[in-house]
């Protein structure tokens, strides 16, 4: 990828379809406060345990003509789960990112009713993250949490409340999130992280494809093209162009987002390493499907506008 600036990068609109901001030094979050660290995908992660701005945010994005955002929940304190949509609230009311939410909620809890009841009643707030029970590696055959019949029970209120899914689990339990979409296809689920394709090796890579496919057969299912660093690696547009290319194929260009998943994945590139290589990815895209793949389609799938 050539370092230099896209031509249209200064007028392309971007919306940013998964990120966080967080006030560490105010709010608890116990992964970035507690001690010790627990183990994440990246590695260290010491660098983003502070506070990271909406100001910040918007510095991290320049030069590109960032227009929306959709703020993502940031494992708040789960003994408050409406706190975090309060702060949010009061942050909004200051600044013109993030544009809309994603809440969390414990699906599997006896108190998610009442959280989502709340989540719901927030005109900002478009959808719900509960990050399913899953297992550690692929050869773990054992149900997640999407087969249990009390957070099913729950998912099963979002349509009504109008709220959106989105959902991180690995790829491994894509046929248990097929199954779920199947189950309930007016309700709108969105892929985070594209399916946290981690593991590179060619045995992994195509495992995760065949993921990929089956979650892509259900029409109600969208991913964000995020999340793509490796551990003690740099992001670059070769290293996830098969990725890229692979997830857009099958998802076609209407069900995909580019997202930065800032201020975490800037532990392995700078916001424009990210959106560079994304368009140094898809350059030979018509227009209209990039515009879709950066700004349009978040702005529909989330109601932003």
């Amino acid at each position: 990828m050539s370092d230099t600036i896209p031509e249209r990068r200064a007028g392309r609109d971007i919306v940013d379809a998964h990120h966080h901001i967080w006030d560490t030094d105010r709010n608890y979050h116990p992964w970035l406060r507690d001690e010790p660290m627990i183990p994440f995908r990246y590695g260290d992660y010491s660098a983003i345990r502070r506070p990271y701005s909406p100001d910040e945010y918007r510095r991290d994005a320049e030069p590109w003509n960032l227009v929306a955002s959709v703020y993502v929940e940031t494992e708040w304190d789960r003994s408050d789960e409406t706190g975090e949509m309060d702060y949010l609230a009061s942050v909004m009311a200051e600044n013109t990112l993030p544009s809309v939410a994603v809440a969390h909620a414990t699906l599997d809890a006896p108190t998610a009713p009442a959280v989502l009841e709340s989540h719901a009643a927030r005109p900002f707030v478009r959808g719900i993250r509960h990050k399913p029970r899953a297992n550690a590696a692929p050869r773990d055959a054992t149900p997640g949490g999407m087969t249990e019949p009390s957070w099913r029970e729950n998912f099963a209120r979002l349509e009504k409340l109008g709220l959106r899914y989105d959902v991180q689990t690995p790829w491994w339990h894509f046929t248990e999130l097929a199954a779920l979409a199947t189950a309930f296809p007016n309700s709108r689920i969105i892929v985070n992280h594209t399916g946290l394709p981690a593991d590179r090796s060619p045995d992994a890579i195509s495992a995760w494809k065949a993921a990929m496919h089956r979650a892509a057969a259900c029409p109600n299912i969208s991913v964000k093209i995020s999340g793509l660093g490796q551990r003690g690696q740099k992001w670059t547009a070769d290293a996830n162009r098969d990725i890229v290319l692979t997830t857009i194929d099958l998802f076609g260009t209407d069900r995909c987002m580019f997202a930065s998943n800032f201020p975490v994945d800037s532990l392995c590139a700078t916001f424009a390493e990210i959106y560079g290589g994304f368009e140094d990815i898809v350059r030979k895209f018509t227009p209209a499907e990039q515009d879709a793949l950066f700004a349009d389609n978040a702005r529909r799938i989330y109601d932003i506008r």
